[in-house]
Parts: structure tokens; C-alpha cells; sequence
């Protein structure tokens, strides 16, 4: 090598990952040679074609960029082979046993859990979801497994009780930038003791769908409330109420709320909120949104909705 610091490959995608590769950009003490990441994508009503967050920041620093669409496009060249390491931060394309064996040091992952607990496309999500207390970020060795590589690192998060899968996302991209930066000056002072996940503990956490993030008003109200978060924003919990479609991005159980009513019957609304009755409790609505409108309190949506205030 030229100097003393790492040679790196980064591969990744969304604003988390481009969280961290800002990190790996401002501390100075690697050299990036090249940056991995999804293609241009259709997005929003006009479906234009929409850079990641990582291409707009790699473009930004005059990082050479490469789109692979499939496995095999990843390194039709070998420039992988003259890396000391590929890190790795919600990428989107699962990395073949041949490419991770290319860097000197293989590829390391910033992992959004606190593995074995949820391998998998939507850890924060699943967090969320399951009503867990704490998630954290892993640094992990990848192998061809599906996040089964040894532990490099591991820090906890807690996860707050008003938490959206948005705002643990941010912590957890500050938390994860540091962690890997400090995985990085440990790698090259070869002081990490990787240490194997304990696969009696090993959860899944399954991408989401759309169609997971509609409403089912028999569930208890705890459970929709942290199903509002972790769908906050993308996919976005949704149901129907008196004809109209909505999405719901802000909801809160009715402690010792219980009308007797149907699950998914209106029993109050104003400016308070919209509650509506479930298996277990009340849910209050406080932010909706219709379709083609902006996200607005329920006070608001009352205001054009009049019909509201009496439910149904």
C-alpha cells in the first residue's frame, strides 16, 4: 500500500447508508475507492427515476460510482481484489460467497439489530413491531449466509416508546457510523476476536409489504399503535373509516378506553382525536392523511369532514 490506511469498497443504498459513508468521508482515515449501490428508481407520482441517497453523496465527493442490477454484474472487472475491505450498509443485494471473499479482509456489515435477533430486510421494523425495548447496531464479518457472519461489534439502542421506524433509523445510523468506525481502526490494528452468533436465538425479520401495514381493528389498540410507528414512513399503516381511505401516521392507545363496540367502529372524534374501538381498547387517531392530500392533525381533517363527529 501507498500509506497506512485501509483500502475500502462501500456498498449501499438508502439514507442510513449514506449516513454512514458521510462518516467514512469526514473522519479522513480511509481511502474509498469505489462505491457500490442500486440503480436509479421510479419514485413518487410523476414515477421519475430517483438517484439513492448514497449515489447523490458519492457524486457530491467525486467517488467513482457503480449501478450492478444483479449478482453478477457486481465486479465484472476484479477491483474488488485490490480493496482491503468492502463495507457493507443496507445495500440491497445480497453479495455471493466469490465477492466477499475478494477484499484481503472479506466484507463487514453495519447490521441495524443486535444479532442473532433479527436477521433480515426490516430489522427496525420488526423491533418495533414486537414491542422489543432496545435494538442496537452489529458490525459483522459477512459470510454467504443470510446475516450469519461472526461479530466484529455490537452496541445497544434503547427504543423509546413514541419511536417511528424513522427516528430509530436516524439513531441508529449515528450510532452505526460509529461502531464501524471503530471496527475499521481495530481491523487494522488486527484487535477484533470475532466472536459466532448464537443460533438458538436467531430471529427473522421479513421484508414488509403493503398489505401487512392495513389496519386490522380486531387486534388489541397496543398492538396497532406500534404497528402505526414502525409503518412511519414507509409503508404507512392505512384502513378505511365511514367510505374514506386513510393513512394513519400518528395514533396513541386510550388507556382503560373500552366502548363494547365492534373492533374498527368510530366512538368519538374531535379535535382531540378519532377513536375508534379494537380487540383490546381504544386507538385515537391524531395525524391521517387521504389519498393525494398532505398529512394533517385530525382536528383539521375533522374540520372537512363534519360526518366524522357523529361516527357510525
Amino acid at each position: 500500500m501507498s500509506d497506512s490506511r485501509l483500502r475500502l469498497a462501500f456498498a449501499g443504498t438508502p439514507r442510513l447508508a449514506a449516513t454512514v459513508l458521510q462518516a467514512l468521508i469526514d473522519c479522513g482515515r480511509y481511502s474509498i475507492l469505489t462505491i457500490l449501490t442500486q440503480p436509479d428508481r421510479p419514485a413518487g407520482r410523476g414515477r421519475r427515476l430517483q438517484q439513492s441517497a448514497v449515489k447523490e453523496l458519492a457524486q457530491q465527493h467525486g467517488l467513482p460510482v457503480r449501478e450492478p442490477s444483479a449478482a453478477g454484474e457486481l465486479d465484472p472487472q476484479g477491483e474488488l481484489n485490490g480493496v482491503d475491505v468492502l463495507v457493507v450498509a443496507a445495500y440491497g443485494l445480497i453479495l455471493p460467497a466469490g465477492i466477499l471473499e475478494r477484499p484481503r479482509l472479506g466484507g463487514i456489515n453495519v447490521h441495524t439489530s443486535l444479532l442473532p435477533r433479527w436477521r433480515g430486510a426490516a430489522p427496525i421494523q420488526r423491533a418495533l413491531l414486537a414491542g422489543d425495548s432496545e435494538t442496537g447496531i452489529t458490525i459483522m464479518q459477512m459470510d454467504a449466509g443470510l446475516d450469519s457472519g461472526d461479530i466484529l461489534l455490537q452496541k445497544t439502542c434503547p427504543i423509546h416508546t413514541d419511536d417511528t421506524a424513522a427516528t430509530l433509523e436516524d439513531r441508529l445510523a449515528i450510532l452505526g457510523s460509529e461502531c464501524l468506525l471503530e471496527t475499521l481502526d481495530r481491523l487494522a490494528l488486527n484487535d477484533l476476536s470475532p466472536t459466532p452468533q448464537d443460533e438458538r436465538r436467531v430471529t427473522y425479520a421479513a421484508k414488509i409489504s403493503k398489505q401487512e401495514a392495513r389496519i386490522d381493528w380486531t387486534r388489541p389498540a397496543a398492538d396497532l399503535e406500534r404497528m402505526v410507528r414502525a409503518f412511519n414512513p414507509n409503508p404507512v399503516a392505512f384502513t378505511e373509516l365511514l367510505g374514506i381511505t386513510m393513512r394513519i401516521w400518528e395514533a396513541q392507545v386510550v388507556e382503560g378506553g373500552g366502548s363494547g363496540r365492534a373492533p374498527g367502529t368510530i366512538v368519538g372524534a374531535g379535535k382531540a382525536g378519532i377513536d375508534v374501538s379494537t380487540g383490546e381498547q381504544l386507538l385515537r387517531l391524531l395525524k391521517v392523511q387521504i389519498p393525494g392530500k398532505k398529512v394533517i392533525s385530525v382536528g383539521d381533517f375533522i374540520n372537512g369532514h363534519p360526518d366524522f363527529l357523529t361516527g357510525s
